[in-house]
């Protein structure tokens, strides 16, 4: 490639808009259908531990005499497979994303 090929290149590529996006400087756009992150009702849930007992890497944890439930972030693979089998309708799948998680700690609500 000679050289005023690959400056007209060069040139083109600084003056054009890159095909990605400048995340931490612009939101990611939420694209209906997408599965985000989980998000759990505790106004509605009676504590059946449906959720946790349908959950398949274990991420949710609920003590049904304590009413108490807890999350994973780390183990939760977003599949959906609580939401559709929770009774009350207290779990539903966000389309945004939740903060990034580092340690591994359960949520307690």
């Amino acid at each position: 490639m000679g050289y005023f090929q690959m400056s007209r290149l060069a040139l083109k590529w600084a003056l054009t808009k890159p095909p990605t996006s400048r995340y931490p400087f612009e939101p990611r756009k939420v694209i209906p259908g997408s599965r985000g992150r989980l998000v759990f009702t505790k106004d509605n849930c009676v504590y059946c531990t449906v959720c946790a007992k349908r959950c398949p890497t274990g991420a949710l944890l609920v003590h049904r005499a304590e009413k108490k439930w807890a999350i994973d972030r780390l183990r939760c693979i977003s599949c959906g497979y609580c939401v559709e089998v929770c009774p009350k309708k207290s779990l539903e799948l966000a389309g945004d994303h939740a903060a990034p998680v580092a340690a591994r700690a359960r949520e307690f609500t």
